[in-house]
């Protein structure tokens, strides 16, 4: 019976030793669940973020291009305002050119005048 015992004893080393491997499968698939699980939630996160993100960026954008449209339509009025101002400019300064270039003949002219 002794040899009988011997391996019994063999076996049972082999079994401790599939237990062990058993359990050190059993660790690294719970550890790749809880990785797995983390990562998915990580991707989830940071997924939203993003989607916050662009939400953002989005309206910014809406508010930067509302802004300036504004400010072209202000420099197209200005602009308009302004040509129309040089335009008036420009009437008022050939009408006192023409004011004085007739008071410069009056003034010239005002002796021959006086006389006859």
């Amino acid at each position: 019976w002794d040899a009988y015992a011997k391996k019994g004893q063999e076996s049972n080393g082999v079994m401790a030793m599939m237990d062990l491997l058993v359990a050190d499968l059993d660790k690294d698939i719970q550890e790749s669940e809880v990785e797995e699980k983390n990562s998915q939630e990580e991707y989830e996160q940071f997924m939203e973020d993003s989607k916050t993100k662009r939400a953002q960026d989005a309206k910014s954008i809406a508010d930067k291009e509302g802004f300036k449209a504004d400010r072209e339509a202000e420099l197209e009025k200005s602009t308009l305002e302004h040509k129309s101002t040089l335009k008036e400019d420009m009437g008022k300064a050939e009408e006192i050119k023409d004011l004085h270039l007739e008071c410069d003949w009056l003034q010239g002219n005002f002796e021959a005048r006086k006389k006859g």
